[in-house]
């Protein structure tokens, strides 16, 4: 009876991978639905950008370069899910839902982890941003451009070498963003950067910035962080730090699957990522709590789901799906 089901999920699905040729009539179909519905939708809903068209011809390129790259690109998708939604959160800003919280975080993060200096009471951010140094500024820059690659590097180790857990890792992944984007619309925040920059007001127009970061990108001579920011999709999105989250769920399947010393690697990128969200000005400290709250209820949310026979039956059919 699985095997059926696989059989089915794969005839139903996606026919392409059981047709004989890659250029079936099966596959062109399905390759030309799937990139014709998103550069529609992304142009109806964002307009249409360079990077949309990138990840088409790539997604593309892939799907009819060979059988193995078809499977990579597929079970990729999860992560290529991820990036849609979080580009597609441009056409529904969360400050026209909630309001966003700019003084009340701001003071409840002086509250709980505030800061006396020089007979006054600062925030963590606020320490960092008058004490920092060109050392600390590199470290903390090279750490923060490990949040996304490290979890995509990861992904693709476990791709190649362990099936089962790329797929557990995968969808934890989209589930941790997915609990962080309902935050997102649920308590819009300002960033610290915003503050210091900004005052209280609101302002919907405001651009992302790169706040301390800007320290690092002067230091390399290039706009790292500055192309990175520029393209994001709501300033009003610090809470919770998905930047918390991410190497949390890498580190978590890491132990899982006793990776050793790599797993001491993991630990102090996380650790140095926490760090610079706050030294950086982008994150509280109340931002991270919040970011590791999201990675441990996506983390206990897919184990449960996946002891369950639905859930398991469902990642074994994705497994002999790209296998």
């Amino acid at each position: 009876m699985e095997n059926a089901a696989n059989k089915n999920l794969v005839a139903g699905v996606a026919p392409s991978l059981s047709s004989a040729s890659l250029f079936s009539a099966d596959s062109l179909k399905f390759a030309i639905l799937v990139s014709f519905s998103y550069l529609f939708i992304s142009y109806w809903l964002i307009g249409l950008k360079t990077d949309q068209l990138v990840l088409t011809a790539l997604f593309n390129l892939a799907y009819f370069s060979s059988r193995a790259s078809r499977k990579f690109i597929l079970g990729f998708s999860v992560f290529i899910i991820y990036w849609i939604l979080f580009d597609y959160m441009k056409a529904f800003p969360n400050y026209r839902f909630s309001a966003v919280s700019i003084r009340e975080l701001y003071g409840w993060e002086k509250a709980l982890f505030g800061i006396n200096y020089e007979g006054r009471l600062i925030t963590p951010n606020e320490y960092f941003s008058l004490h920092h140094s060109t050392a600390v500024d590199i470290i903390t820059g090279i750490a923060y451009l490990c949040w996304v690659p490290v979890p995509l590097a990861f992904a693709g180790y476990l791709f190649f070498r362990n099936r089962r857990y790329f797929f557990y890792f995968a969808l934890t992944f989209l589930l941790v963003n997915i609990i962080g984007f309902i935050g997102y619309y649920v308590y819009p925040a300002a960033p610290p950067w915003y503050i210091s920059q900004h005052g209280y007001e609101f302002n919907p127009a405001t651009p992302g910035n790169t706040a301390g970061l800007s320290r690092f990108d002067a230091w390399i001579g290039a706009g790292v962080f500055d192309s990175l920011y520029s393209k994001s999709s709501n300033v009003f999105a610090a809470m919770p730090s998905l930047h918390a989250s991410y190497l949390l769920v890498v580190l978590y399947y890491g132990i899982r699957l006793k990776m050793k010393y790599w797993n001491l690697l993991f630990g102090i990128l996380l650790l140095g990522i926490w760090f610079s969200a706050v030294y950086n000005n982008h994150h509280y400290v109340l931002d991270l709590l919040a970011g590791i709250g999201c990675g441990l209820a996506g983390i206990a949310i897919f184990q449960w789901w996946i002891k369950t026979k639905r859930g398991e039956q469902f990642i074994s059919r994705l497994v002999s799906f790209t296998s």
